[in-house]
């Protein structure tokens, strides 16, 4: 083989790895998720939301074959965006403290940043 098709394989190798790593770094985000939702007390979602995600990410069954997490990676995002949701709500209505952007008052309407002034 010449030289070309060495740097073929090289940069298609480390194309996987970096997907690869993406998925992995999604997949502990989700983890953290869940366990912050424990936390909170609030609800998981559906647990199927999240079993299901690490079981499409692992089982060799995918819609593309396993060197291309691409679609793993859609599964972990969809799955980590339905976890999060509530979360997010939590903190935006003040009855969660955390990283959230905005705060409320006691009725629940958003005051601005944190920054800003009241």
């Amino acid at each position: 083989m010449d030289s070309s098709t060495w740097t073929l394989i090289v940069v298609v190798a480390l194309v996987c790895a970096a997907v690869l790593g993406a998925a992995v770094v999604l997949l502990l985000r989700l983890v953290r998720t869940r366990r912050e939702l424990r936390r909170a007390g609030l609800p998981t979602g559906p647990r199927w939301v999240f079993w299901g995600a690490v079981a499409y990410l692992v089982l060799p069954t995918d819609l593309l074959p396993d060197p291309v997490y691409l679609d793993d990676i859609g599964v972990l995002l969809l799955a980590l965006r339905s976890m999060s949701a509530p979360l997010r709500a939590a903190r935006l209505t003040g009855r969660l403290p955390g990283r959230g952007k905005g705060r409320a008052s006691a009725d629940g309407a958003p005051l601005g940043p944190p920054d800003a002034p009241v």
